[in-house]
């Protein structure tokens, strides 16, 4: 077995107390390289200084505004896209089942038919039922999705509309 010895770690010193020497008015005292020459600075060179900070604050403040205006478009397209597809998948569901039911019931019908002339019949309907029905679907499908691509689109054009003008006023 090995045996290990310890030793007792030094407590740290307690710091000295303050100096009483007075810390000096820059870091590096008089030394000549950081210092620099004294020098006033022309009226006109503050007053241009002061005007361009102006302006980037003018600035700063559109780019600001524009910036808010920006997202809020951005966030009613995304909500307006959002309602939009979830309507259309409802519309898109609805058709389906119409379209199963009206299958179902088609060759429920045929089962029944007890002659081949009357199951021709049916299936004449059929066909121009379901041709009819076809293209109402897709003629509400297609107004619907007019209609919502010209509502997502609608604040992105206003908001191309408002910054020309702004543009032109400016």
């Amino acid at each position: 077995m090995t045996e290990t010895t310890t030793t007792a770690k030094a407590a740290p010193k307690a710091r000295a107390t303050k100096s009483t020497k007075a810390a000096p008015a820059t870091p590096f005292g008089d030394f000549e390289a950081f210092s620099m020459p004294k020098m006033e600075v022309p009226a006109a060179f503050r007053e241009a200084t002061e005007k361009g900070i102006e302006q980037a604050r003018d600035a700063y403040a559109k780019v600001k505004t524009a910036a808010e205006d920006a997202t809020d478009v951005m966030e009613d397209t995304f909500e307006t896209s959002r309602q939009g597809a979830v309507e259309f998948n409802h519309k898109a569901v609805d058709a389906a089942k119409a379209n199963t039911d009206a299958a179902f019931t088609f060759i429920k019908d045929v089962m029944a038919a007890k002659t081949l002339a009357e199951a021709i019949e049916l299936q004449s309907t059929f066909a121009r039922q379901q041709f009819d029905a076809l293209s109402s679907q897709a003629k509400d499908m297609q107004e619907f999705a007019t209609k919502l691509s010209s509502d997502v689109s609608a604040p992105v054009k206003d908001a191309f509309e408002k910054s020309f003008k702004d543009m032109k006023a400016a």
